[in-house]
């Protein structure tokens, strides 16, 4: 019997999402893998059953009674992991910090779980790299939220009416998502800044044909994510970047560090420093938000300026998000996967560190 690779249809609230699309079910069963989705799966992403040529079908429980490997874009409800059976193979966004009880749920049922979110930060690991992947949609779409929601235009318009200037849009943080975001301020025609507290990302920022910030505070970490800033420095860096806060129509800000609460960045005093009419994006929303005012999920005013706090931005954009997840996902099962069999191998450092459980073992030190 061939291995099966299966996908269930996403539940999370808002999620479009699917985790096997149809180009990368056919590149499973050319590895000799049985494709298996539950009905509509792929649907809400535009991936009608029909466009699966190459997998099978069943509802959600026949699914988990088959899957040797489930793949998934978000944690399922902890209850699916006891559909499936013991040896199974969990891989996909499993968001294991703080998450006990789904960890517990994974062991108690045998399971071996691989959480993408904790790859190393490789150059082989790149093409698995579900965050990288998932924070370029964000940050694309991050802009286009703000230049929906901001009350000036963003390039510079000559018109009979007269000329409107460019709006002035600054992306705090150069990582994936902050970069996607710069290049599609630029395209859109703003006058665009980057900060980050890596200076190495002053070339990537300036390559993009956008300026770079330089607020005099250097803090370059490991895993190409910045190092937590002492008191002096936080302190240094928001007097700073307080002053050159008054001149820009918009922010977005990016900053994250995986497993902790999103750095405050902008304190509501800096807020009310703003010109009446500025927006901020916080794309960290999810993880408590980089401004002090941010509320997840929603849209709130202070002193006339508008702060947005949109979650789960990938998903706004299911196609192109779900093709690239769907091949980070074949490219990580492949690494399980050898003469026909699952054989993950744990002196493999991506297999090793992505797993949280294993044959009943708890892996993941949290």
């Amino acid at each position: 019997m061939p291995i099966t690779v299966a996908a269930l249809r996403e539940t999370a609230a808002g999620e479009r999402r699917v985790a096997i699309t149809p180009e990368m079910a056919k590149k499973l069963r050319g590895k000799g893998l049985r494709v298996l989705l539950e009905r509509d799966a792929g649907r809400a992403a535009g991936f009608p059953d029909a466009s699966y040529a190459e997998a099978e079908f069943a509802d959600a429980a026949g699914v988990l009674a088959q899957a040797d490997v489930l793949a998934c874009v978000l944690p399922p409800a902890d209850a699916v992991f006891a559909g499936l059976r013991e040896g199974s193979v969990v891989v996909g966004q499993l968001r294991p910090y703080g998450a006990a009880g789904r960890v517990a749920a994974l062991t108690a049922h045998k399971l071996t779980a691989f959480s993408l979110e904790l790859l190393p930060r490789t150059t082989r690991a790149q093409a698995m790299d579900v965050l990288s992947s998932q924070a370029a949609v964000a940050g694309y779409r991050a802009m286009l939220i703000a230049a929906e929601a901001s009350p000036k235009f963003f390039p510079m318009l000559t018109t009979a009416a007269g000329t409107i200037r460019p709006s002035k849009v600054l992306v705090i943080g150069a990582g994936v998502a902050g970069l996607q975001a710069i290049a599609t301020a630029r395209r859109l025609g703003a006058q665009t800044e980057g900060y980050d507290v890596r200076p190495e990302t002053r070339e990537q920022v300036e390559s993009l044909g956008a300026k770079f910030l330089d607020l005099g505070v250097s803090a370059a970490g490991s895993g190409g994510y910045a190092r937590e800033l002492s008191a002096e420095e936080r302190a240094a860096q928001q007097q700073a970047l307080a002053d050159h806060l008054k001149s820009f129509d918009v922010v977005v800000s990016t900053a994250a560090v995986p497993g902790r609460p999103a750095p405050k960045i902008l304190t509501a005093a800096m807020v009310e420093g703003m010109k009446p009419g500025a927006l901020i994006v916080d794309l960290a929303a999810e993880s408590g938000g980089n401004c002090e005012l941010t509320r997840p999920g929603e849209r709130v005013e202070h002193g006339g300026v508008v702060i947005l706090g949109p979650l789960n931005l990938p998903a706004g954009a299911p196609l192109h998000a779900s093709e690239m997840y769907a091949r980070n996902v074949f490219n990580f099962v492949e690494l399980l996967v050898r003469d026909g069999a699952l054989k993950p191998d744990f002196d493999d450092e991506l297999v090793a560190k992505s797993c949280l459980t294993h044959a009943g073992e708890t892996r993941f030190a949290g």
